[in-house]
């Protein structure tokens, strides 16, 4: 425990080294800075991918078609692969039990929309009703396409709002008809997307209703799936990738597609995607910690550079303290005080300026994948932690050396 004695000698010992004290410090802070800053940016990049993915389901599978690549069966490759709803049926009876949200989508991309003098180019797409919570989408009036839309084929329609600013203004669109490719609907409900005006500009339709009405027969674009919950992340990963590996397996026997032709039939699954962000952002986080313990240590090594001077230069005292009784372990704690006081002083003013700068700028700093960079209670508690240890490291080996010296040696140095 420091007295009012070891205060005093601390203060006079930083005294007498006062340009190299104040240099070492800045490299100390400097180096806690540093760390801290990168950590908020690390938390920073972590929270943006994060967002990104609360855009859509959390575990989103995408299942779509293109072109066969390998010879099969006898077939060329070159051949276009078409889902139809037979595809989805067979999917969904074969992994119900498994299975959270499911649609079968039909996409139509540029559709030209009408209201009274109003005329537009949007997305239209035909989908189940679960797939207003697999887009994360949220209803700001009226309904969403429900089962009975689908089972009666109703000529119902949910805008997004861009498409309703766009083409009623201020007026309320709940009721009334627009024209979708020379077919009419009605509006009955208008939705909004967390990701933005590209899936606000999307109009959604039952799908039974889009095939019949533009003839398109039983043809669908692609499907998308949820599953159900798992208690744990690594839970979820195996049983998503367990998925995946039979639902590709089923659509391509049943499309007579080679196993391995990913061309023909792919398959998108998001949570082996956010486990691929979240192991590079790991990366990221400790490519950070790593520069910014190396700046520490720098600090450090000039931190023990002083602490080797004063000893040096205290060697006849330290001599004296020897022969009037000094123990070596009070002398390591007096050179290890000194050590401390100076790095964790040093580390505090980095630390709060750090904290301070990520206060003031980091509302501010926002993109996609950048959001709100901060410094949890957890780091910062590290961060203390890793002060007082680099002080003790830094004083260990002056100290070492200090308690090894002889009083008679010491006595006669000049």
């Amino acid at each position: 425990m420091f007295n009012t004695e070891r205060w005093q000698e601390i203060f006079e010992a930083i005294a007498k080294n006062k340009l190299r004290t104040f240099l070492t410090g800045i490299s100390v802070a400097s180096g806690i800075f540093i760390l801290v800053i990168l950590l908020g940016a690390g938390k920073g990049l972590q929270n943006g991918i994060a967002k990104q993915f609360e855009r859509d389901a959390e575990g989103i599978i995408e299942v779509w078609t293109g072109t066969t690549t390998k010879e099969y069966k006898g077939l060329n490759p070159g051949r276009e692969v078409q889902f139809r709803n037979s595809d989805y049926d067979l999917a969904v009876t074969k992994f119900d039990d498994k299975l959270d949200r499911r649609s079968a989508v039909y996409s139509y991309w540029n559709g030209v929309i009408v209201y009274g003098k109003e005329t537009g180019n949007y997305q239209f797409r035909g989908i189940y009703p679960d797939y207003l919570a697999l887009e994360n989408a949220t209803i700001v009036s009226g309904r969403f396409i429900n089962e009975n839309d689908l089972l009666h084929n109703e000529k119902v329609a949910a805008i997004g709002q861009k498409v309703k600013l766009d083409l009623f203004k201020d007026k309320n669109s709940i009721g009334e008809e627009i024209i979708i490719n020379n077919v009419n609907f009605k509006v009955v409900g208008v939705f909004t997307d967390p990701s933005g005006e590209r899936e606000e500009s999307r109009i959604y339709l039952p799908i039974t209703t889009t095939q019949k009405a533009f003839s398109v027969g039983d043809k669908i674009s692609n499907m998308q799936f949820t599953l159900n919950k798992k208690a744990t992340y690594e839970e979820a990963l195996a049983q998503s990738t367990e998925f995946t590996k039979e639902l590709g397996q089923l659509l391509r026997s049943k499309n007579t597609v080679a196993p391995d032709d990913e061309s023909a039939i792919g398959i998108n699954n998001s949570i082996e995607n956010a486990k691929q962000f979240y192991d590079l952002n790991l990366y990221i986080r400790l490519f950070f910690w790593w520069v910014g313990i190396c700046t520490i240590i720098a600090g450090v090594v000039g931190v023990s550079n002083i602490m080797l001077i004063i000893v040096k230069e205290r060697t006849k005292e330290i001599g004296i303290r020897k022969a009037l009784g000094a123990s070596p372990i009070s002398i390591v704690g007096m050179i290890l005080h000194e050590s401390i006081f100076i790095t964790t002083i040093a580390g505090f003013i980095g630390l709060l300026s750090s904290l301070l700068l990520l206060e003031l700028v980091g509302p501010y700093v926002k993109s996609d994948y950048f959001l709100n960079p901060e410094v949890d209670f957890g780091v910062a508690i590290t961060t203390l932690i890793l002060l007082v240890f680099a002080g003790a490291m830094a004083g260990f080996f002056p100290a070492y050396h200090a308690a090894k010296i002889k009083p008679i040696v010491a006595l006669r140095d000049e």
